[in-house]
């Protein structure tokens, strides 16, 4: 974990999340080296949510902008924008998009593997024109409706869906606002 944050707050972040590399402190020269880095060695994902880390999550493989509050340079750069701010968010991505991409991966393999059995057929003469484009139809509305299901989500947690969760977070924060002006109001 690369952050300009102070080192006690970054530590607490990186007990959190899980990082066992912390550097705080870092000026943004210093994140975009470091980024380069560990792009040379490996697939690199840089979270940022600030002007300062828009260098280093434009040099990062995928860079994901913090956009609730966060500076729109750095969403800007970003090649995807979470927003809120919540880390947790960035997994659900994760899951996501390995889904989706395995849905795509099983669509086009389905899809080419029936394509060749139904040319082997027309080939060996099995297979008259008129039914082998009837067939290459059925295929492709295979492969399409398999595709779908990434309309799913691909999210195997089995808590409140993230729609519902936002709000009810929604909700909490205006109970808190409404509370903080009964407590603060001028009327007594």
């Amino acid at each position: 974990m690369v952050t300009g944050d102070l080192p006690a707050t970054a530590e607490q972040v990186a007990r959190v999340v899980g990082v066992d590399d912390l550097l705080a402190r870092c000026a943004p020269a210093e994140k975009v080296a470091r980024v380069r880095d560990e792009s040379r060695r490996a697939v690199t994902v840089m979270v940022g949510d600030g002007v300062n880390d828009a260098p280093a999550l434009a040099e990062a493989h995928v860079g994901v902008a913090m956009g609730a509050t966060g500076a729109s340079a750095s969403a800007d750069v970003a090649d995807a924008v979470l927003t809120v701010d919540r880390l947790d968010r960035l997994a659900d991505v994760v899951e996501i998009a390995r889904y989706a991409r395995r849905i795509a991966s099983q669509s086009a393999v389905v899809g080419m593997g029936l394509a060749v059995v139904a040319m082997g057929f027309a080939a060996a003469g099995r297979l008259p024109p008129v039914a082998g484009a009837f067939l290459q139809e059925g295929i492709d509305v295979v492969v399409i409706v398999n595709a779908l299901r990434a309309l799913r989500g691909g999210l195997r947690r089995a808590d409140v869906p993230p729609a519902q969760e936002e709000e009810a977070e929604n909700e909490e924060e205006a109970e808190d606002e409404e509370e903080a002006e009964d407590h603060y109001s001028p009327r007594g």
